[in-house]
C-alpha cells in the first residue's frame, strides 16, 4: 500500500522512534528497483500510514546504488542523524535482496522525517579483511555514554557466514568510528541487528537482536535478548528467547529483526 509501489514486494526490517508525540517507523520497502528505507507514521503504534521512500538509491558507482535501507535514527545537538545500510549488490530481479557487503552510510536532516541529505564525504566505518566484520558492518542502535557514542552494529564474515554484534565508538557523529577488536558475544551466536532498552529500576541494559537459523539455508528464526549492567561487558549466558515460532501466533517460520519502544508503562516490540 506504499506510495509509488515502494513496498509492493514486501515490508520488513523496522526501526521505530517517537518525536513530538508521534511515532515513526523506517521499514525496508521492497520496490520495483530494489529495497529502500520507507517511512510510516502513527499516533497509537497500531494504525500506521505509509508515507513512501525516506531516501533514494545512489547513482551508479556509489555504495548505495542497489539499496539504501534499514535507516536507524539518532537525534543530537539539534540535528537528526540517519545511519543506513547501503550496498552496490543484490540478488537477481524481482527479489533484489541486498547482498554483501553490508555497509554503514550516513544522512542527516533538520527533521526526523527528512528530507535527508546523504553524506558521502563521511564513512563511519566499513568491513575489514580478516576480522569478525569482514563482510558486514551495518548500522545498529546508538547509546551515548559521557562524551562517547557507542553503536552496536551488525558484523559478519563470509564463507562461512558467521554473524555477531560489535561496538563502534566515536566522539563525533560526523566522523569516523573506531571498532572494538572483539565482538560483544562469540560469532557462533549467529545474531544481527540491535534495539536496546535501559530499565532504570534495576539499572540493566537489554539488547534485542535477531537470531539467524540454519535449516538448509539461512533465515531469521527468533528474537533473542541479552542483558548486562555494563555496556562494555556481555555474558553469553545472560540471554533468553523473546519470540520465535513457538510463541508467535501468526508467523510459524520467519521472525524478523526487532525494534523496541516504550509506550506508557509498557515496552512494545515490533
Amino acid at each position: 500500500h506504499g506510495p509509488d509501489s515502494c513496498d509492493i514486494y514486501g515490508a520488513r526490517d523496522i526501526w521505530v522512534w517517537e518525536d513530538q508525540h508521534t511515532f515513526y517507523m523506517h521499514y525496508d520497502g521492497a520496490g520495483p528497483k530494489g529495497w529502500l528505507a520507507c517511512l510510516a507514521e502513527s499516533k497509537d503504534l497500531h494504525n500506521w500510514k505509509a508515507k513512501g521512500k525516506a531516501i533514494d538509491f545512489g547513482k551508479v558507482g556509489t555504495n548505495d546504488c542497489a539499496s539504501a535501507s534499514y535507516g536507524t535514527i539518532y537525534f543530537d545537538n539539534g540535528k537528526w542523524h540517519m545511519f543506513y545500510l547501503g550496498t552496490p549488490h543484490t540478488s537477481s530481479a524481482p527479489d533484489l535482496v541486498p547482498a554483501f557487503p553490508y555497509l554503514t552510510m550516513k544522512a542527516e536532516s533538520n527533521s526526523s522525517t527528512g528530507p535527508w541529505e546523504k553524506r558521502y564525504d563521511i564513512t563511519p566505518f566499513k568491513p575489514k579483511d580478516n576480522t569478525y566484520y569482514s563482510a558486514t558492518a551495518s548500522p545498529g542502535q546508538i547509546i551515548k555514554q559521557g562524551k562517547e557514542y557507542l553503536m552496536f552494529f551488525s558484523a559478519s564474515t563470509d564463507q562461512p557466514i558467521k554473524r555477531t554484534i560489535g561496538i563502534a565508538r566515536t566522539h563525533n557523529l560526523d566522523s569516523t568510528w573506531v571498532i572494538d577488536p572483539n565482538p560483544i558475544v562469540p560469532m557462533e551466536e549467529q545474531i544481527e541487528n540491535t534495539s536496546i532498552y535501559y530499565e532504570p529500576t534495576n539499572k540493566t541494559w537489554f539488547l534485542f537482536t535477531n537470531h539467524i537459523g540454519l535449516d538448509g539455508f539461512e533465515y531469521t528464526d527468533a528474537i533473542w535478548l541479552y542483558w548486562t549492567k555494563d555496556l562494555n561487558k556481555w555474558d553469553v549466558n545472560c540471554k533468553a528467547i523473546v519470540l520465535d515460532s513457538k510463541n508467535c501466533k501468526w508467523s510459524k517460520h520467519i521472525i524478523g529483526l526487532p525494534s523496541v519502544i516504550k509506550q506508557g508503562n509498557k515496552l512494545v516490540l515490533f
